[in-house]
């Protein structure tokens, strides 16, 4: 199922000491994705400073997701004002004996630049700072808005598939009174044929031995024809595909196998058909079915 959230939040981080000691801030951002797939496939897209989180979110994602295509995004930006510092007095003395030092034993060495000087202090006075628990609440709060939007989604699909099987229940009652009516016409068939090859032949037939063997292909015919246990399943398997969806919940799987069966079925259906009529309703249900079958691949 399809989906999309985000969420930003500043997270406060200590400023290295300095003369005034500062607060600084960045702000870290969570982006979650998620497109049709019958599978669960997750993607992350992490900054190096989280990239330890990433077992913890993707057992946050495994854990309320089961299906889809799920891409997650971190941005991890500091604040412009804390990205430039002064450094520290002890900072400059310790960069300027540590010069001196090497000057001494190499007298080529290039003298440090204000640039020079200003990376240094700034990664000696970097302290890590673990926004880890932070993520994990940002990515909790995304995963509730994702699933939000994807049970919106999910209302819409239901609504199109209790469509869809309404239609297939209206088609399998305009199947049922199809096999007696066939059976009738063939029956009064058999004995319109068998009275014409008598005459034909010249042969006088007992119309009770007629009848009875006209009873006897219509029999036959009848049962080479029966799709009542056909209809039967196929109306079992629409009550339990209403079921579910009614009831709400993981139910991607069981769907998958419910259409499987209703293929078969109609395809049966389709197989033991003696008439255009019944045909037509077979090749009906398997357009219906095959528009389910395409949907439900995305429910969860």
């Amino acid at each position: 199922m399809t989906g999309y959230a985000t969420v930003q939040s500043s997270v406060a981080q200590s400023a290295p000491e300095t003369e005034a000691r500062q607060e600084a801030s960045s702000r870290l951002g969570v982006e979650i994705r998620s497109v049709n797939s019958r599978f669960l496939d997750l993607a992350f897209r992490l900054p190096d400073e989280l990239r330890q989180a990433e077992p913890a979110l993707r057992e946050l994602l495994t854990s309320k997701l089961k299906r889809g295509k799920v891409e997650v995004r971190v941005s991890l930006e500091s604040a412009s004002a804390s990205s430039l510092r002064p450094p520290s007095s002890a900072t400059l003395q310790r960069l300027g004996s540590l010069e001196d030092s090497i000057k001494s034993w190499l007298p080529q060495a290039a003298v440090l630049s204000v640039a020079d000087i200003l990376r240094i202090a700034t990664n000696e006075d970097k302290k890590p700072h673990d926004d880890s628990e932070e993520l994990l609440k940002l990515a909790n709060q995304a995963l509730k808005e994702l699933m939000s939007a994807r049970g919106r989604e999910g209302a819409r699909l239901a609504a199109m598939l209790l469509d869809r099987t309404a239609q297939l229940r209206a088609l399998t009652a305009l199947a049922w009174p199809m096999v007696p009516k066939l059976v009738e016409q063939q029956q009064a068939r058999f004995l319109e044929r068998w009275k014409e090859a008598m005459a034909l032949g010249g042969i006088a037939v007992q119309p009770e031995m007629a009848q009875d063997r006209a009873l006897t292909e219509a029999t036959a015919f009848a049962i080479r024809i029966d799709v009542a246990e056909e209809i039967t399943r196929l109306s079992s398997h629409l009550d339990e595909i209403d079921r579910l969806l009614a009831s709400g919940g993981e139910m991607g799987k069981r769907l998958d196998f419910l259409i499987q069966e209703l293929h078969r079925e109609a395809n049966t259906l389709g197989s033991k058909s003696a008439s255009l009529d019944l045909t037509r309703i077979s090749v009906d249900m398997k357009v219906l079915i095959e528009q389910i079958r395409e949907q439900v691949q995305n429910i969860e």
